[in-house]
């Protein structure tokens, strides 16, 4: 059995309805098999190979429809088996042993084994995107036909985590090693998953089909998902309204608001019921070039924007302001020392930096250009004009920001992440360790070295309160460093036709309910329709 530790559920309500009387996605009826369902995305991916597609939440999403999970975690946030039979460590934590379940085979045929899941380890260690979170794996050893044997060059105590598919998590979705070996692999995902893939017409739709022979006995219960990318919000929302699709997720505050005065639809959303940490809404910073390589540019920045201010005009009060990566409730919060919100001292910092360069401070903002972030790009524009900084605002596609993060060709972009189940899950995107010229995990380019202190202490230990003093010091670091200027947490939210059922409702194997809605992301396995 696994160790059964616990990331911080900070509420298990069953799902928030934001004190209304919406239908929650829970349902103790007797399902119904068969139907079609239509389902709304924020975004589109690139592909679904879960060593190259830069899984964000549709990735999530679309992963958990043709893939499984070696893990799941209930809905207590501890960690359990799910396409494996067990994951147990050593007693240091520097040996994991992973053993699968008999019988289960790949959507072609070939048998989810040791060898296939040795092979999935080496394909992501050896990734460009994803060997980077690998880092500290060692060998990978097939030690009986169904055991994987993960030994590690330190102590890893929280990679169960790792395993049950959240961002920063791809290694837990196994695909068929036949599909990781095919160079159109990433357009015809083949895995274990509920339902088997259809077609993909990318920024239209994609469609998968009950897969018949699925290892968890009775389902899905859908005959046909098909997901329709819509990243403009509130076409995603009439989409929802017009009976186009059947459910949508969405993090948009404005659509979340309507949702919330909407109880003709069933609903729930992240604000209280909330495992790990959550999204957190930010203006990332690239520290490696101008005008953010220079620390009192930062801390005038931060200074300049009011996250109070920012909760009530861009998100309408629906998301709490914030200071740091962590929320109140949570083991891992504390006061971090973030610079409180005096555009006065700002406006001087930045004219100080202006005598000193000889030059006035100008800076470049990329955002979606959609309404709701180019609303944003245009606060923050002002914000930062009100203290003498020169602000442009660059419209960057959605499918491109985030290579445009990677990659590290902006100097400022409105920004969405770190969402976790536990907080070494963004290990990668914190790390200096995870920073190169050509393509860095760690977006902001933040070379502390601390932070690597605090980092692996949190990753090492055992003791929850030697892991929660080291993400506070990692809270600490952040409002030293400033990579990030934040503005409040993001709030996620899914909604549908009232014919949906049971879409917040999953199941580990062994019976035992788990955590529905986590960053967008829900269980299509035992959705089913009431008409």
């Amino acid at each position: 059995m696994l160790t059964g530790r616990a990331s911080a559920a900070q509420s298990n309500s069953g799902g928030s309805t934001a004190g209304s009387k919406h239908a929650n996605g829970i349902s103790t009826a007797k399902p119904k098999k068969g139907g079609k369902l239509t389902f709304g995305t924020t975004a589109e991916e690139k592909g679904f190979d879960p060593t190259t597609a830069t899984f964000d939440t549709p990735g999530v999403q679309y992963a958990r429809t043709v893939f499984d999970p070696l893990t799941i975690i209930d809905a207590t946030g501890k960690v359990q088996p799910y396409l494996a039979q067990s994951v147990t460590p050593n007693p240091d934590y520097t040996v994991w042993t992973v053993t699968m379940r008999p019988g289960v085979n790949f959507h072609d045929g070939t048998p989810c084994d040791g060898a296939a899941i040795a092979y999935n380890f080496e394909a992501q260690k050896a990734s460009l995107l994803t060997g980077s979170a690998l880092t500290n794996i060692d060998t990978i050893s097939v030690t009986s036909p169904l055991v994987v044997t993960v030994t590690m060059k330190s102590p890893w105590v929280p990679f169960d985590f790792y395993l049950a598919g959240g961002i920063g998590g791809q290694v837990a979705y196994i695909a068929a090693p036949s599909m990781l070996k095919s160079s159109t692999g990433t357009s015809h995902p083949v895995g274990t998953g509920p339902f088997a893939f259809g077609e993909w017409d990318p920024n239209d739709h994609f469609t998968a089909h009950r897969n018949p022979s699925y290892w968890r006995s009775g389902y899905p219960y859908l005959d046909t998902i098909e997901y329709r990318p819509i990243p403009d919000s509130q076409a995603l929302l009439n989409s929802l309204l017009s009976g186009g699709v059947d459910l949508i997720q969405t993090d948009t505050s404005s659509v979340v608001k309507s949702l919330q005065g909407n109880t003709s639809l069933s609903y729930i959303d992240d604000k209280t019921h909330l495992v790990g940490e959550p999204d957190m809404n930010c203006l990332l910073l690239n520290l490696s070039k101008p005008p953010f390589d220079n620390l009192s540019v930062r801390q005038a920045v931060a200074m300049a924007i009011s996250s109070k201010q920012y909760a009530t005009v861009i998100d309408q009060n629906v998301n709490p302001p914030s200071n740091g990566p962590f929320t109140k409730g949570s083991p891992y919060y504390a006061p971090n020392g973030y610079p409180a919100f005096n555009p006065g001292k700002a406006r001087k910092l930045i004219a100080k930096v202006a005598h000193q360069t000889g030059k006035p401070v100008s800076v470049n903002i990329n955002h979606v250009p959609d309404s709701f972030d180019s609303k944003i790009g245009q606060f923050l524009q002002q914000q930062l004009s009100n203290i003498g900084i020169r602000a442009s605002l660059t419209p960057v596609q959605q499918a491109q920001i985030i290579n445009t993060a990677l990659t590290g060709g902006f100097e400022a972009q409105v920004w969405t992440q770190f969402s976790a189940t536990d907080p070494d899950l963004n290990y990668i995107f914190w790390s200096p360790s995870q920073i190169n010229s050509a393509f860095s995990i760690n977006m902001a380019r933040n070379t502390d070295p601390t932070m690597e202190t605090a980092l692996i202490q949190g990753r090492q230990s055992s003791d929850p309160a030697v892991r929660a003093q080291a993400y506070q010091q990692v809270s600490k670091l952040m409002a030293k460093d400033l990579p990030y200027i934040w503005t409040d947490r993001n709030v996620w939210a899914i909604a549908s036709q009232p014919q949906v059922e049971n879409f917040n409702n999953p199941t580990t194997p062994a019976g035992q309910p788990a955590f529905g809605l986590i960053a967008g992301a829900i269980w299509p396995a035992q959705i089913w329709l009431n008409s």
